[in-house]
């Protein structure tokens, strides 16, 4: 069934009080509920289940069985209209949870643009997540975690609540992150996860040039390998380069840390300067 533009399916259930631009495409057995907003040119495969105050950009693809904007997992919520917000072009795979925000969490559970998020993927409430990231089968955010663009998180990962996940970041398969992951660096494992050196192949896919990823280096090797504490590491840093985009970023970071940073690194590691 087409009308002005727009696809739906005869056995898709939408509620009239949902809104719906041109070219979106609403496949067999989607459920839509009232107070979603659905933006033009985005794709609802079969079995989406769009719920509650969501509203979705445009040119998003919702692969079958995702689920997106039911009640957040929080004991202290008592069904407040809270919100889910994604932004263009994002990409969710099968069997995809995102739950909408809780009043104590600012009440919104917000993604940007142009990310990618691979089968099973969950996002809590309250969660904040930038553009470009990745999140690869099985990814889990707890409530309250902020990522921030260009990260990837690794396959079956879990990320504790009120964690963030720096710019450039890559969290390797299967980790269990309980403290903030560092802009531009690796890191893996479990009880602790531990820092595996500058995301070097990330960076260069994303045009930074040697000179730039030696300075973050630099800077990296000051933080983990100097034998100074963070507070000591951070003020050699500041002496030690000009001011600095990357330098900011992760003064920054440090900075509002609210968990602290991953600072165990793992067994046998050095930093590479070339």
């Amino acid at each position: 069934m087409k009308s002005n533009g727009i696809f739906i399916h005869p056995t898709a259930s939408i509620h009239p009080g949902a809104e719906i631009e041109s070219e979106v495409y609403i496949g067999p057995y989607c459920v839509i509920d009232q107070g979603v907003r659905i933006h033009r040119g985005t794709r609802l495969e079969a079995h989406v289940a769009i719920k509650g105050l969501t509203e979705i950009g445009e040119n998003c693809l919702f692969s079958p069985y995702t689920v997106i904007g039911t009640e957040p997992q929080d004991i202290t919520y008592k069904g407040e209209p809270t919100r889910v917000t994604i932004g263009n072009r994002n990409v969710f795979r099968e069997f995809i949870t995102v739950h909408r925000g809780t009043v104590k969490g600012g009440g919104i559970t917000r993604i940007g643009d142009d990310n990618y998020f691979m089968a099973y993927t969950h996002i809590a409430h309250d969660c904040q997540i930038g553009n470009k990231t990745i999140f690869i089968n099985g990814a889990t955010l707890g409530g309250h975690v902020e990522v921030d663009d260009f990260a990837t998180v690794g396959a079956f990962t879990g990320v504790h609540q009120f964690c963030r996940i720096g710019k450039y970041a890559f969290i390797g398969g299967f980790s269990v992150i309980t403290q903030d992951v560092l802009p531009y660096c690796r890191f893996a494992g479990m009880r602790p996860a531990k820092f595996y050196g500058v995301n070097t192949i990330g960076l260069r896919r994303h045009g930074f040039t040697p000179e730039r990823i030696h300075n973050i280096k630099e800077m990296i090797k000051i933080l983990y390998f100097s034998g100074l504490n963070t507070s000591q590491a951070v003020e050699k840093i500041r002496e030690s380069f000009d001011s600095h985009p990357d330098r900011e970023e992760i003064l920054n970071f440090i900075a509002i840390s609210k968990r602290g940073i991953i600072k165990k690194v793992a067994e046998g590691w050095e930093i590479e300067l070339e």
